[in-house]
Order: C-alpha cells, then structure tokens, then sequence
C-alpha cells in the first residue's frame, strides 16, 4: 500500500554532519524544496550522538535524512533499536561520494537532491525487508563475508607475523584465502568448517522469487537469498528467513559498515519492517 504527501505532522529534516560538509550546496536545495512544500523542522547535528537525540525527539513528523547509505542505516538501526519503525516512513535524500550510495541506489531513491526531495513530498511509502542479528543490529540490502586476501607482507617480528610469513610462503600474494565457517539456514546445515567458503551473501528477496526455500520457515512469509561460494569452485544458493554464521573469529560488511570480529552471528528477515519514500511508477 502506498500513499502521497508529507504526513500531517511535519517532517523532521536531519542533515548529517558529513553531508553538511562534503555537498552543502545539494544540502541546500534540499531544504529549500522540503521547506516551500511541507511543515519542516531541519536539525543540523554536529556529532552521532546528537543525530540520534533529535531524532529520538521527532514526536510525530516523518524523518528524512539527508546524507548517505550510513546516514540511512544509523537512522533505521536507531528507529528499530526504540521500536518506532512502525510509526511511519523514512525518507532519504542522498547526498555524499558516489561510492557511499550504493545502496540508496538500490533501494530506489533518486540521487539527484531535487528529484529525492520531490519524492519526499509526493512520493510513494515502499514497504522494505529487514535484516536484523543477534546483536539488534540492521541490514537494509546487502550482507556480505567477502573474501579475504593473503598478505603481502609481516608488519614485524612476532609469533602473528611469522604466521603471515608461512600463508605468504603457501600462497601467492593477493590470492584469496577461504574462511572456514558453519553456515545454516533456517535451522539446516549448508556447509561446515571441514569446507573453506570463499564468499557468503544475503539479501532480502520478493516472497515471489525463484530460488529453492531452504525449510518450512522460509515459506511462512518473507525470505532472503544466501549465496556461498566455497573456495573449490562450488557454489550454494537457497533462501532462507534466517541465517546462522559461526567459526573462528570473523568480520562481516552490513551494507556500507563492516562489523566484527564475531564468533557467531544469527541474522533473521522481518518482512516489511520498515517503509521508505520513492518515487512514484
């Protein structure tokens, strides 16, 4: 279901500092757009922390960030951590390095700051998929464990540098090392720590797609696609409302921020847990 038009309390415009000082131009139009069409409260925050106050202060205007894919997930991770997801849509109007918005682009926004803040005004509300782990932390689109390279070099005399001395020694420099992992999907096994994965992935799917579910719980309702590549060539893909990763100690990259290092993590899809302005079409 979608509807047009700033809600009736206002918006509630946070400008993330990082905008504020890489594009203030583009920041600039954006309230001027939001302010000659819609109620608009703008808070220019200098830190995190301040971000985070006004928005848990919003009272009942929609939020709209103005900065880029980080700016976006502090904000949904924030609005899951107070349960207000559910209060409304969040809106976004990205401003920062091409490289840091990836992800709006793929939700959908337009990265020009007039089109996005048109979109604000007179957009439709999207449901979107949440990814959500064990430690409440958020994935809006893409989680990754990438392959990891071996070292070109020791950083000095140590019992950890003569270890990266030996993997320099049995593998070429810059080739890939597999991460020896249990991954499993909804409940079932996928692959062990006897088998090196090369790379795993998750993203949020349609309910309506193609890939084979992995078990019951993935057909009760939405479901995320995991892909493995394993460091022998092969390679796994199912879908699954929930995805268990444990092994040694590991890093993992939630959209544009890399986490860890973690020994265990459970990610679980929550259909429809938040909702995000785009364009209309």
């Amino acid at each position: 279901m979608s509807h047009a038009g700033a809600p009736v309390g206002g918006l509630l415009v946070l400008v993330d500092p990082v905008a504020r000082r890489l594009d203030g131009e583009s920041v600039r139009i954006a309230k001027d757009v939001l302010s000659a069409g819609a109620a608009a409260k703008i808070c220019l925050p200098d830190s995190q922390e301040e971000f985070a106050r006004a928005l848990a202060r919003r009272g009942h205007r929609q939020p709209v960030i103005v900065g880029d894919d980080r700016a976006l997930v502090r904000a949904v991770g924030l609005l899951h951590r107070e349960r207000g997801l559910g209060d409304g849509a969040v809106s976004l109007i990205p401003v920062g390095q091409v490289g840091s918005l990836g992800l709006a682009r793929s939700l959908g926004v337009p990265l020009s700051a007039v089109a996005a803040a048109r979109s604000v005004l007179d957009g439709a509300v999207r449901p979107r998929d949440l990814l959500v782990d064990d430690s409440d932390g958020v994935v809006l689109g893409d989680l990754r464990i990438p392959p990891v390279r071996a070292a070109a070099r020791a950083p000095g005399p140590s019992v950890w540098s003569a270890y990266r001395s030996l993997v320099r020694t049995l593998v070429p420099s810059g080739a890939r090392v597999g991460h020896r992992l249990r991954v499993e999907a909804d409940g079932q096994l996928l692959v062990d720590v006897d088998r090196a994965v090369e790379d795993l992935r998750v993203v949020p799917v349609p309910a309506s797609g193609g890939v084979p579910s992995s078990g019951a719980m993935a057909a009760s309702g939405g479901t995320a696609e995991v892909t493995l590549r394993l460091a022998d060539g092969s390679s796994l893909r199912v879908r699954a409302a929930s995805v268990t990763v444990s092994g040694p100690d590991f890093r993992y990259r939630a959209d544009a921020l890399v986490a860890g290092p973690v020994r265990r993590r459970t990610w679980t899809l929550r259909p429809g847990a938040w909702s995000l302005t785009v364009p209309r079409g």
